[in-house]
Order: C-alpha cells, then sequence, then structure tokens
C-alpha cells in the first residue's frame, strides 16, 4: 500500500523511495540508513504536494527534529527534493529553491510553499524540458542545519578527466552555499584515492563567507580576515577524513558521487548534506583540463571548455 503521510524522517527513508521524496530525500534517508553522518530532518512527501493541510503533520515532524537535537525550533535548510532530481541522468542542482537557517514552524510553512511555487520556475521548466522530464510532484528536504566553520563540495573522481582514482574538493570558510553559488573562489585539492597523496593544493581568495545570523534568523555575508584567506581552510587530516568518507560513499553507491558536507563551527565534526550521482562527465567524455577547482571544472565542462570566473 502506498505511504499517504505527509511527513517521514529521513532514519525512515532508501534509496528506492524517490516516487515518495523525491531524489534528494531518497539519498538522505539511504546515506542516514548506511550509518554516514547526515544531519536529522524529514522530507515532506509527495503526497503532501500543493495541499493546505500539512501543518499538523509538519507540525510533529519539525517538533520531534527539536526534541532529537535538543533545542525549540530548530534552525533548518529547507530544500526542494523532486522526483527527478539527484538521479543519475539529470541533477537539478542549483535549479528549484533552498532556504537556509529557516527557524520556527510558521518560517518552515512558509519555506515548504516557496519550495513547491519553484517547480514551476523558468529555470526548473527549462531543465525538465531539456532533459525530456516529465515526471512531476516534488517532496521537500527540512533538515538541521549545520552551523559550518568550512564546507564545500566533492566529486569522488576527477571531474576533468574522469580519472577514478582520485578525488576533487572545493572548499571554503563558512556555509557551503557560496562555494555551490559560485560566489567566491574556494581552496582547491585533488587527492590520490589510492596513495591518499595530495596531488595538487591551491589556495583561493576565500573573501567571503555566509554564515549563521541566530538572532535574526537567517544568514548573513561578511569578509574573512585577511590572514585566513592566505591560508588552507582544511587540515592535511581534514582532507583525510573527506577523502575516506567520499570512498566510503561511492562504494556505496556503486557510483562516483558528488557530495555536499560540512565541518561543524564547534566539535570540528563532519557532516554530509546530500550525494547524487555524478553526472557531468558521463555527458562529456572528453574535456580540457582548466585552471582552478572542481566546480570551475565541472563550468568548463558544461560550456565547452570556458572556465567561468567566480565572483568575490
Amino acid at each position: 500500500m502506498p505511504d499517504a503521510r505527509y511527513a517521514i524522517p529521513f532514519q525512515e527513508l532508501r534509496a528506492d523511495q524517490v516516487e515518495l521524496v523525491g531524489g534528494k530525500c531518497a539519498n538522505l534517508g539511504e546515506l542516514t540508513g548506511a550509518g554516514f553522518p547526515v544531519p536529522p530532518g524529514f522530507a515532506v512527501t509527495t503526497a503532501a504536494y500543493e495541499r493546505d493541510d500539512i501543518g499538523a503533520a509538519v507540525a510533529e515532524a519539525y517538533a520531534e527534529l527539536g526534541r532529537q537535537v535538543g533545542r525549540g525550533d530548530p534552525p533548518v535548510a529547507v530544500r526542494s527534493s523532486a522526483i527527478a532530481e539527484d538521479m543519475p541522468d539529470a541533477s537539478f542542482a542549483g535549479v528549484q529553491d533552498t532556504y537556509l537557517w529557516i527557524c520556527g514552524l510558521e518560517a518552515v510553512l512558509d519555506g515548504i510553499r516557496r519550495c513547491w511555487a519553484s517547480f514551476y520556475n523558468p529555470e526548473a521548466v527549462a531543465y525538465r524540458e531539456a532533459h525530456g522530464i516529465t515526471r512531476g510532484g516534488m517532496s521537500v528536504a527540512v533538515q538541521y542545519m549545520v552551523d559550518a566553520r568550512v564546507a564545500g563540495v566533492m566529486f569522488t573522481l576527477n571531474p576533468v578527466s574522469g580519472d577514478r582514482s582520485s578525488i576533487a574538493i572545493d572548499a571554503s570558510y563558512g556555509l557551503g552555499v557560496s562555494v555551490v553559488g559560485g560566489e567566491v573562489t574556494p581552496d582547491s585539492f585533488l587527492v590520490s584515492k589510492v596513495t591518499r597523496e595530495i596531488i595538487r593544493r591551491q589556495i583561493g581568495a576565500k573573501a567571503t563567507e555566509v554564515v549563521a545570523d541566530p538572532a535574526a534568523a537567517t544568514t548573513v555575508t561578511r569578509d574573512v580576515p585577511e590572514e585566513l584567506r592566505a591560508r588552507p581552510c582544511l587540515s592535511d587530516d581534514e582532507l583525510g577524513r573527506l577523502v575516506e568518507i567520499g570512498r566510503r560513499i561511492e562504494t556505496h553507491y556503486s557510483h562516483p558521487q558528488d557530495v555536499e558536507w560540512a565541518l561543524d563551527r564547534g566539535l570540528g565534526e563532519l557532516f554530509i548534506l546530500q550525494s547524487r550521482p555524478e553526472t557531468v562527465w558521463s555527458r562529456k567524455p572528453r574535456a580540457t583540463p582548466v585552471a582552478g577547482g572542481a566546480m570551475a571544472m565541472i563550468t568548463a565542462a558544461m560550456t565547452g571548455g570556458r572556465a567561468a570566473t567566480p565572483k568575490e
């Protein structure tokens, strides 16, 4: 019998439940069940999509999340999770909406409705048409926010050459949105999966960071001190931890992955915020190597070798 619940915690979800909770939430549930360090949260299911009577189910799930993390009105990220999102042939990366550091039930409900609305934004419609995607429906991920000291992206192959013996990592201070959105020039690392040798270490400008403003229940962008810009934001030990968990995630899925991660500001714990199949290399079997980090490589592959210059 189909699951008709409107809100389901990540720990009850698995990768084969895409029709119920979309690609992002299904992967978060899969990673949680496999023991990876995923911040807790819940999926607002496709059964709830564009309904008006979801308040009670979301309120119960949000309150339970608060009890789980030990705080009332916990800060969360509210992120789209469409049925065809984060799949091997289509990622929808950055096409539909995400809202960060949302606190309070009414704000969470508003974020969910705005995610639903983003299903119809011009970029999302054009992406579905370009990829021949006809499946509709959207779930929404509500995930406890990590107060990140450093965050970024990790590809479990070299996104230029397709070499599966290396891992590419881009990292910068604060929340990972600045890396994913191309708002900073991050530090870039290429590490051998085989020997764990750091093949390339390129220090980026890292001029700004996005951080939480708990009093205002939002995020703000601030300048990074000059002395921090000139040094790597990740230690060799932290790089090693990322490489090991990247290897484990790829092994779990038996496919190269595009991973978003964060290191907590307080204890330095490593968290996996999402993982999806890597799609760019499979569409671009040949690419011209470019300077810059993993996100610059991805941009070059998508534009025929023309690397975009990130904003500072």
